[in-house]
């Protein structure tokens, strides 16, 4: 059976509570403002690299023409900025290899 559970950020917070001992707000306080950081890099286009995890790129794409999918009719797509992520080796081989027990 696959996992369906969703990680929130209360779960992230509540897992380095108990990992690192700080106060249940200090690990608050240090998630947002790791996410925030990560944010702040995406926003100015910057790369984020996290070893063993993966990469956040920024990427840009061009106008073009596309189609409603509803009507059939041509729509223009305005140029937009996208996140893209790649995961890591190790992340894969993790996913890859881990086995979901009952």
């Amino acid at each position: 059976m696959m996992g369906n559970h969703t990680v929130t950020r209360a779960d992230l917070c509540e897992a380095v509570h108990e990992e690192v001992g700080l106060s249940r707000q200090e690990c608050s306080s240090l998630v947002e403002r790791t996410l925030e950081l990560i944010v702040e890099a995406l926003e100015k286009g910057d790369t984020v690299k996290l070893s063993g995890f993966g990469v956040f790129q920024v990427r840009e794409k061009r106008a073009r023409m596309g189609r409603n999918p509803k009507t059939g009719e041509p729509a223009a797509i305005n140029p937009r900025r996208v996140i893209s992520f790649r995961a890591s080796q190790i992340m894969k081989s993790r996913v890859h290899d881990a086995v979901v027990e009952a």
